[in-house]
């Protein structure tokens, strides 16, 4: 089973994602695709990281989602976005290799034997547009991921001001 979990900048994706996973299973697992970019955002995960209790398991992975064995497990990936700017970096802003390479680490994980993922995304492309070439490369980038994500998903909710809208399934 694969949520496909969307929305603005804290419109409740998170929560929403959490609560599903503890919802089905005692001993979720927390994915968070995060790069330590400086001290402000270690701050920001060792925050996200103690909101968290002992039933969780967290990973962190920035890119390789492929190296975590999911079987068996409820899982929520945390972000999309976060993911997909690892993969944008380290190819140079390549967004045709970015896209082949995030659809291949999603494709590995997608269809575990009794697994649900949980993945939360933005939806950047709703908001300003882009003031350059890179950020607009960046939100189609983006677009065109979330749009794979929900094809491939079971269920599709897009998050508003925290009231989850049921898209697909």
């Amino acid at each position: 089973m694969i949520y496909f979990i969307t929305g603005g900048e804290r419109s409740g994706k998170s929560s929403y994602a959490e609560n599903i996973a503890k919802e089905l299973s005692a001993n979720p697992m927390y994915v968070a695709t995060a790069r330590k970019w400086d001290t402000d955002f270690q701050k920001r995960i060792d925050r996200h990281q103690k909101d968290r209790d002992e039933r969780w398991t967290n990973i962190e992975k920035e890119k390789f989602l492929s190296e975590i064995d999911f079987s068996g497990k409820v899982a929520v990936i945390d972000c999309v976005t976060l993911w997909l700017t690892n993969f944008f970096v380290d190819t140079k802003n390549d967004v045709e290799l970015c896209l082949e390479q995030a659809k291949a680490e999603f494709d590995a994980i997608a269809f575990h034997e009794n697994s649900t993922i949980i993945i939360i995304s933005n939806e950047i492309g709703m908001g300003l547009h882009a003031d350059t070439a890179v950020g607009r490369k960046f939100t189609e980038l983006q677009g065109w991921m979330n749009q794979y994500l929900a094809n491939k998903a079971n269920k599709v909710i897009l998050m508003v001001s925290g009231i989850p809208v049921m898209i697909k399934g």
